[in-house]
């Protein structure tokens, strides 16, 4: 089969078209003929060395695919061959395998597809959709003031959605181009502000009533994590998700005085570790559900074939883009 592999840690040319061995479904496992891949933050930082786990050399990157099943191993009674499927081999702390034509996942990690719900879709509401949903989860938005930084990412664009769906008394989305909040807006979020301005903390407290912000979601990191706890309203709640940005977000003690005095919180974030296979496919099928209700609006920012692999991380990391990236063979 083609495969994008991983053969040294760098840039996004160490992305390298082979072929290689198909791989056959073991006890348990449902072997994939993929029609779509998802391109993730995390698969950026692995091809740098950067990221928690650091990849054999050489590897395939990839851990979320949708497409059809090809074979089952012994034991699978469900799915079978030629269903639709969506496979979370990141859900099963399997990270790779992904960027491929096919792909190997335990069973207990598929689950099945909408009829008339594109591969395409389905791969955005994966990771991202998975990860947006349980960040609104964690805590009660209505009525609620809520934040979103990065608001016309991936993650972002579906939380703003969400969080209006939740009974959010008002959505301000927080983005570094004009396109991207416009964009953001309108999918939901009632206002907008630049976090590239100086100072841009006091525009959010200008939309709620100089209180700020009740519930926000940070994932850019730096700079904007740091103006985002000016920007965060008494008793409020900073979710922090996306390892790579907590790098430099540093508190100081004025920031914890700041926390204890005004009753407020950081809290820390990660999807895999919430994901039992149960919560998986409770998750899956209500987003599914929602995408194909109209409920929400899934965002692709870009189809790559596998061959330009490459040009999706250049893309991605370059963060203009907007919505899932997606690869298909």
């Amino acid at each position: 089969m083609k495969a994008v592999r991983l053969v040294a840690f760098g840039g996004p040319e160490t992305l390298e078209l082979t072929d290689v061995p198909t791989p056959i479904a073991g006890p348990g496992e449902v072997l994939v003929r993929v029609k779509a891949s998802g391109v993730n933050f995390a698969e950026t930082a692995m091809r740098q060395d950067r990221y928690a786990l650091t990849p054999p050399l050489p590897s395939i990157l990839g851990g979320e695919v949708a497409g059809i099943v090809e074979a089952v191993g012994v034991g699978v009674e469900e799915p079978r061959p030629g269903d639709r499927v969506a496979a979370s081999g990141f859900a099963a702390g399997r990270f790779f395998g992904g960027y491929a034509e096919y792909f190997i996942c335990p069973a207990e990690y598929v689950t099945p597809l909408p009829a008339d719900l594109s591969f395409e879709r389905a791969v955005a509401l994966m990771v991202q959709g998975l990860t947006a949903l349980l960040l609104v989860e964690r805590t009660s938005l209505a009525d609620k003031h809520v934040l979103v930084n990065a608001a016309a990412g991936g993650v972002g664009s579906l939380i703003v959605q969400l969080a209006r769906r939740a009974g959010a008394k008002r959505v301000i989305a927080a983005a570094s181009s004009q396109e991207k909040r416009r964009f953001a807006c309108s999918l939901g979020a009632d206002a907008a502000v630049d976090y590239t301005v100086e100072g841009w903390s006091q525009a959010v407290r200008d939309l709620t009533d100089g209180q700020g912000a009740d519930v926000i979601y940070e994932s850019v990191g730096g700079a904007v994590a740091r103006e985002s706890l000016k920007a965060l309203a008494p008793m409020g709640q900073i979710f922090v998700y996306g390892s790579l940005n907590i790098l430099d977000f540093n508190l100081g003690v004025p920031d914890l005085l700041q926390l204890i005095f005004q009753n407020q919180s950081v809290t820390g974030f990660a999807t895999v570790p919430l994901l039992t296979p149960a919560r998986l496919h409770q998750g899956l099928s209500s987003l599914f559900a929602l995408a194909t209700s109209g409920g929400i609006e899934v965002v692709i920012g870009g189809i790559y074939p596998l061959a330009k692999a490459g040009e999706a991380h250049r893309a991605l990391e370059s963060r203009r883009t907007r919505g899932k990236l997606v690869l298909v063979p």
